[in-house]
C-alpha cells in the first residue's frame, strides 16, 4: 500500500509543479502612444508563454530647416505581426512581482509592412514606399494603475523597400517607448 502512494505521489507531483507555473494571458487588446507613434493593438496566447501581436499604427514624420521652403509633417500606416516570447513570466510570478496583462521581459520577431496607402499631410503630392522590416527585438513590458501599461523595446534588423520593381535593403532600428491602455 505505502508504495502505491509513493507511485500515485510521484506521478502527481508534475501536474501540481506546472500549477505553480504562470503563461501569459490569453487575449490582451489596447492602445499605446509615444514619441514614436500610435498603436492599437492585439495579443493573443499561441501557448504557454508566447503571444502573437498584431498591431495597426500610425506613425509621425517632421521634417524642415533652411534647405524647405516650410516645415512639412506627415502621419503614415503601418501594421505588424509580432511572436513575443516571455521569458521570465513564470520568475517574477514566483518573485511577486505583478505579472498581469503580460508584465514581463521577452524577446520577439517583429514583422512590419508600411504600405503606401495613404498620407495624412501639410504637403500635397507626398506618397510613400512599401517597406518590409524584419526585426528581432528585446522588449520588457510592465503593468500599473489597472490596466495602464508601459512597455519599451529595441532591436535591430533588415529592412526592404519596393519601388518600381527595385527593391532597395538596408539595416534598421527600431527603438520604442510607449504608455498605452489595455481595454
Amino acid at each position: 500500500m505505502r508504495r502505491q502512494i509513493y507511485l500515485a505521489a510521484l506521478f502527481a507531483i508534475p501536474f501540481f509543479g506546472n500549477a505553480q507555473k504562470v503563461n501569459v494571458e490569453k487575449n490582451i487588446a489596447g492602445a499605446q502612444v509615444g514619441l514614436f507613434g500610435l498603436d492599437l493593438y492585439n495579443e493573443t496566447k499561441i501557448i504557454h508563454k508566447t503571444t502573437l501581436r498584431v498591431e495597426a499604427s500610425l506613425f509621425p514624420a517632421i521634417w524642415g530647416g533652411d534647405l524647405y521652403a516650410k516645415t512639412g509633417f506627415a502621419f503614415y500606416p503601418s501594421i505588424t505581426l509580432q511572436p513575443k516570447y516571455y521569458y521570465n513570466i513564470s520568475k517574477r510570478a514566483e518573485e511577486g512581482n505583478n505579472t498581469n496583462n503580460n508584465s514581463a521581459n521577452y524577446v520577439g520577431l517583429q514583422i512590419r509592412y508600411t504600405p503606401d496607402w495613404f498620407v495624412i499631410s501639410n504637403t500635397n503630392n507626398l506618397y510613400l514606399t512599401n517597406q518590409l522590416n524584419i526585426i528581432p527585438t528585446y522588449g520588457l513590458r510592465r503593468n500599473f494603475a489597472g490596466n495602464f501599461n508601459y512597455e519599451f523595446k529595441a532591436g535591430v534588423g533588415y529592412g526592404a523597400a519596393f519601388k518600381n520593381g527595385n527593391t532597395v535593403s538596408e539595416a534598421v532600428v527600431d527603438l520604442s517607448f510607449k504608455v498605452g491602455y489595455d481595454f
